[in-house]
């Protein structure tokens, strides 16, 4: 039915599937969320360091108003 050279050819392919199938990616998904729990800390400090003088200067604004 299948030539010789077209059936080894599937099952080569079929073999270079089931190996990329079963790859051990659970290292690259640990350095992803590494990546993601570095990237939330920077958003974090840079709104601190953003915001965090502003709502000073509001509540030292609200102190002195006060009698």
């Amino acid at each position: 039915m299948f030539d010789p050279i077209i059936r080894m050819m599937l099952l080569t392919t079929s073999k270079v599937k089931n190996v990329v199938a079963r790859r051990d990616e659970t290292g690259a998904t640990a350095v992803e969320y590494g990546l993601l729990v570095a990237l939330i800390a920077a958003v974090i400090v840079v709104a601190v360091g953003v915001l965090g003088n502003k709502v000073n200067h509001s509540f030292n604004l609200i102190v002195n108003a006060l009698p």
